[in-house]
């Protein structure tokens, strides 16, 4: 099985994401620990304050945490469904030029599918993303609350049938 890089990550956003491909967004780290994902204020993803649009905020941000996922769940060889049950933000400066968004979770993730995958038990796991402008200064912060659950046999059976059949 071949590495989850950023161009794998940005290929997954291109077919998968792609309001988010156009906004910018676009992920330049992923390993075991921490993702960053960077995206450039410009004409397409400003709001009328002239900053980054608080939605293409999220976007980045939640990518840094879901990427993370996808990356333990590729190195484990494993299924699962994976979704956004809640989430809070918060914005502390305008945003503009590049933003980088990071998250450094990715221990706590690896511990959290460890234990959905010794107990079979679906987990639940809270995870952070911070937005820092060019100088460094915090633009926003995410937490994104994530629902993961093994897929069961039946269920991928049940689930190839129905996509056979579109």
């Amino acid at each position: 099985m071949s590495k989850l890089t950023p161009r794998k990550v940005n290929a997954f956003t291109f077919l998968n994401l792609p309001s988010a491909w156009w906004s910018g967004v676009r992920c330049t780290n992923i390993y075991g620990e921490k993702c960053e994902v960077q995206v450039t204020h410009n004409w397409f993803n400003k709001n009328p304050f002239k900053s980054l649009y608080f939605a293409v905020q999220s976007m980045a941000a939640e990518l840094t945490t879901g990427a993370l996922i996808m990356y333990y769940v590729q190195r484990y060889d494993i299924r699962l469904s994976m979704l956004v049950v809640e989430n809070k933000s918060a914005f502390s400066k305008k945003a503009t030029g590049k933003i980088k968004f990071s998250c450094c979770q990715g221990l706590a993730i690896k511990q959290a599918i460890k234990t959905m995958m010794e107990t079979e038990e679906p987990q639940v796991i809270w995870v952070d993303s911070i937005g820092r402008n060019q100088v460094g200064e915090e633009v926003s912060r995410f937490s994104f609350k994530w629902s993961l659950k093994l897929k069961s046999p039946k269920q991928e059976k049940t689930l190839l049938r129905a996509s056979a059949a579109i």
